[in-house]
């Protein structure tokens, strides 16, 4: 089992930075997968990227790549998101999500809510323009 606790979440005005955080407890977050997502309302939950633990490895959805950064703290079993750039349509709740990586997936970088199976409780990100 894994416990997610996001936090840093608020209002920020557009164009601003805000870095949310993503802490883990109940095992060590090597080989897993981490995920960050957001969900607007009425809309779908959608991927922002992820870090695959033990490589690193980071990769990032469409809308947010290059604004966007994901990093972890190995000592402190927590997975950050830095947002640049912020913009109005990056409103949403962001959740961090976790995946167990078996060495065979060596080649594989879950995207889809349904591909992680331990969820943090979301944190409000609103972006006033």
């Amino acid at each position: 089992q894994v416990q997610l606790v996001e936090s840093g979440g608020g209002l920020v005005q557009a164009g601003n930075s805000l870095r949310l955080s993503c802490a883990a407890s109940g095992r060590s977050l090597n080989s897993h997968a981490i995920g960050w997502f957001r969900q607007a309302p009425g809309k779908e939950r959608e991927f922002v990227g992820a870090i695959r633990w033990s490589e690193p490895r980071t990769y990032y959805g469409d809308s947010v790549k290059g604004r966007f950064f994901i990093s972890r703290d190995n000592a402190k079993n927590t997975v950050y998101l830095q947002m640049n750039g912020l913009k109005s349509e990056d409103t949403a709740v962001y959740y961090c999500a976790a995946r167990f990586l078996a060495s065979s997936d060596s080649y594989y970088y879950p995207k889809t809510p349904p591909e992680f199976d331990y969820w943090g409780q979301g944190t409000q990100v609103t972006v006033s323009s």
